[in-house]
């Protein structure tokens, strides 16, 4: 693959670095932002902006695959009115404590 930018930096005594300020604006890097390290097979190591502290990456995997999957296929039907009321009717007064340990059938 043919490189777009290349950067240098030297790692200090304690294995840090500062991250050239090229890379910085190509990745939009602020100040506290995380970074992700992909090594690949080959050795090389891809650097890329992680994703927001919120944001879970098999989440966002599943949704970005859903997505294209509905667009590929254009299998979406809207939900009716009367099966989203029938499940609120379902789960109304149910309280869930998200805190509260599984019970051992459902671990």
């Amino acid at each position: 693959m043919k490189s777009v930018l290349e950067a240098r930096s030297t790692l200090t005594d304690r294995y840090q670095t500062t991250v050239p300020e090229p890379v910085r604006t190509a990745l939009g890097l602020k100040k506290r932002d995380a970074i992700r390290y992909e090594l690949l097979a080959d050795g090389e190591v891809r650097l890329s902006r992680a994703a927001d502290r919120g944001e879970d990456p098999t989440v966002s995997a599943f949704l970005s695959l859903l997505e294209k999957d509905i667009g590929q296929a254009g299998r979406v039907n809207r939900v009716s009115e009367e099966l989203v009321s029938g499940i609120q009717k379902l789960v109304d007064g149910v309280e869930i404590d998200l805190e509260a340990p599984l019970s051992p059938d459902d671990e």
